[in-house]
């Protein structure tokens, strides 16, 4: 074979047991084992990890892999020591006894591959150990990690520069996910002035189908797709992690066998999770995005999204697990307005400096694009990574064409009521004004007035719901952190409000939006601006508590506050997420948001019955005492109850008469027994 370094071909069969190379990895073996740098983009399953391991056998010394995650490294290192390679990893993982053995290998200079993870790095130890190793090849997996604004970034990995000038040794980098820009990055942050020897792989991956829905009782359809291809090997995404637990669940209900995977679970249990991933047949884990990026799982049937990913890059790398043996594999990716309004405001709320928060913009606006897209999705993703392809016929657009119609005139009517409601209201607001729905808050801003009121009269509410999502996919309206969320119009949209451009909408859309009740786990349009500003609270106490916002509360506790919008403690004690320990310490700030007024603080007992029957026994207990604490004739010395001794009475059934008197004592159950057990009799 042309090009190929003398014996790699008989390493291939012995050690790996390929007969042939795939496409690319001929030509890279031999460019990393002459001792060029090297950057491959290559497509996942397209064998990168061969790429450096034939390699290290090939040259002399030591190969140090830097890889993102425990998970990947171990698989690695448990197969190449089945295959007879010397190879070991230093991670935290590692029990004492496995660390002991990496440092005695390394010493006596027996490995051929040391993995670690890039916060190893950090140790100034680490250099020092690695100089005297006899390191003579560096290898990067996932090398996009390096990008600083870029979906998986991981900081410690701008330490490998550093440590490739020490060493003095090539590079090799491999990732499955690079645009132009990132690769730039990889370039500039990884090689320090070096050019690297560039291989772009392809980035089509023909055996995967992609479909894209738009939600409408999302769990319900994440509950379909698993059905029909129940034991098959599958991921779901999800983007919190109170979400891969209730949807596990759901799974299980429905007769699967699911797992939840999050950064939240201890790691005993996310590697008990990752082992039963790679053993059992047919399990599926509901995990977050960190979840997959180095599980070397060939048979992954199936890749779910159960909501919008952070950017076409982070959809094509979460996609890519699936079907890594080349067989067919299967995607759904669900979506709404709800997902694009919270990836925009993730993006303007973000640290990043504007031209980096304008390039996020442009990568979501790809995504989008393809999820609303009316022609070929396989021709739209790979337009993205600069490649040309005629329509796939496998994916849900060619396999179903959309119908379309003209939606320039709706869209004007919208824009129109943006505009002339200066760009203040949700999609909720500017529907009642379209379709002339004189609601209070309409009324009082004088917009039933407006010559827009009732222009949109001729489509149905729920259909202005996708006429709306429509246009945040289109990039037309973008909602305005700084105003709660309110819509304001891009200028990518003037044209069409000029009537110099027209725009057409799909009409599969707008039936998916009317046919179905809204999912209530998704926040409407008219509760997003109060959702917004409790995220900003949280996001404030988070901040403040240098903890980690979920750990205040959960995404989905936010959502129900601001569709139920509690006015009490009682109240607030019913959301979900919101437990007794919680609800003593950010209950009253939260309920502060959503009334606009502080609640009179209440005794620690009575907050622990909040939410509960026997709160309310508990006040009407109180207002009994008042009235009695001088007696029945108001003469009498002033006696009352503890707290704590209220909230016990309040917690006895209807017939606790004897109870009472037991928990009062003699002189209390004098002036209160009777009257208190009469509360108790009445209560339901």
């Amino acid at each position: 074979m042309d090009g190929s370094i003398p014996d790699a071909q008989a390493l291939l069969r012995q050690v790996f047991g390929y007969d042939r190379f795939r496409p690319m990895q001929d030509e890279i073996v031999s460019a990393v084992t002459s001792g060029e740098d090297v950057l491959a983009i290559l497509p996942t399953g397209g064998g990168k990890s061969l790429c450096y391991q034939l390699p290290a056998l090939l040259r002399p010394g030591l190969t140090v892999v830097i890889s993102p995650l425990i998970a990947l490294m171990r698989d690695q290192v448990r197969a190449l020591r089945e295959a007879g390679v010397a190879a070991g990893a230093m991670t935290s993982g590692n029990s004492e006894e496995e660390s002991a053995r990496v440092f005695e290998d390394l010493h006596e200079g027996r490995l051929k591959l040391l993995y670690m993870a890039p916060e190893r790095l950090a140790s100034g130890g680490t250099e020092r150990m690695l100089a005297g190793a006899g390191v003579s090849l560096l290898a990067v997996d996932e090398a996009h990690c390096v990008s600083q604004w870029g979906h998986d970034f991981r900081p410690d990995y701008l330490r490998i520069g550093a440590l490739r000038r020490a060493l003095d040794v090539p590079l090799a980098a491999f990732t499955a996910t690079a645009d132009e820009e990132t690769r730039g990055e990889i370039i500039a942050r990884l090689f320090t002035g070096a050019t690297p020897r560039l291989f772009l792989g392809g980035f089509d991956r023909p055996n995967i189908h992609l479909a894209f829905q738009a939600k409408n009782k999302p769990r319900e359809q994440i509950l379909n797709f698993a059905a029909a291809r129940k034991g098959q090997s599958g991921i779901v995404y999800c983007g919190t992690r109170a979400k891969t637990e209730s949807l596990a669940d759901a799974l299980n209900r429905a007769g699967q066998h699911a797992l939840a995977y999050h950064g939240g679970m201890e790691p005993d249990r996310r590697r008990e999770v990752e082992r039963r991933f790679q053993t059992d047949d047919g399990l599926i884990v509901v995990a977050t995005v960190a979840f997959g990026m180095g599980i070397d799982k060939p048979d992954i049937r199936w890749v779910a999204h159960a909501d919008l990913p952070k950017s076409i890059e982070a959809y094509y790398q979460e996609i890519g697990r699936a079907g890594r043996d080349g067989g067919p594999a299967e995607t759904l990716t669900l979506f709404g307005a709800d997902d694009i309004r919270f990836r925009r405001m993730q993006i303007d709320e973000s640290l990043a400096p504007p031209e980096r928060r304008m390039a996020d913009h442009g990568r979501l606006n790809a995504l989008l694009g393809l999820a609303e897209a009316h022609g070929c999705r396989r021709v739209q993703l790979l337009q993205f990574f600069g490649e040309e392809r005629a329509p796939c016929g496998h994916c849900d657009l060619c396999d179903r064409p959309p119908e379309t119609f003209d939606g320039t005139e709706a869209v004007m009517k919208a824009l129109s009521a943006i505009l002339r409601t200066g760009e203040y209201f949700g999609a909720g607001h500017l529907t009642d004004i379209l379709v002339g729905n004189a609601t209070e808050k309409v009324r009082a801003r004088g917009h039933d007035g407006l010559p827009t009121f009732g222009v949109g009269q001729d489509i149905d509410r729920r259909q202005w719901t996708a006429i709306f999502r429509q246009m945040m996919g289109h990039d037309l309206v973008r909602p305005d952190p700084e105003r709660h969320g309110a819509l304001r119009m891009t200028e990518k949209a003037r044209p069409i409000l000029r009537g110099e451009e027209a725009i057409a909408l799909r009409k599969d859309a707008m039936r998916v939006a009317g046919s179905r009740v809204a999912p209530k786990a998704m926040v409407s349009e008219e509760d997003a601006p109060l959702l917004s500003a409790l995220k900003a609270k949280r996001r404030a106490l988070a901040e403040a508590g240098r903890v980690p916002a979920y750990v205040i509360f959960p995404d989905r506790t936010l959502i129900e506050m601001a569709e139920r919008r509690p006015d009490s403690l009682d109240e607030m004690a019913a959301i979900s997420g919101v437990g007794a320990k919680k609800l003593d310490r950010y209950g009253a700030v939260f309920l502060e948001v959503i009334t606009g007024e502080a609640e009179a603080p209440a005794h620690p007992a009575r907050r622990k019955l909040a939410g509960r029957a026997a709160g309310e026994v508990y006040d009407r207990l109180l207002a009994v005492q008042a009235q009695l604490s001088r007696g029945a004739d108001g003469t009498g010395k002033p006696m009352s109850c503890s707290a704590s001794l209220l909230a016990r009475i309040a917690a006895l059934g209807p017939d606790a008469g004897d109870k009472i008197e037991q928990l009062l004592g003699e002189r209390l159950a004098a002036r209160f027994g009777p009257a208190f057990a009469e509360v108790l009799a009445g209560a339901d």
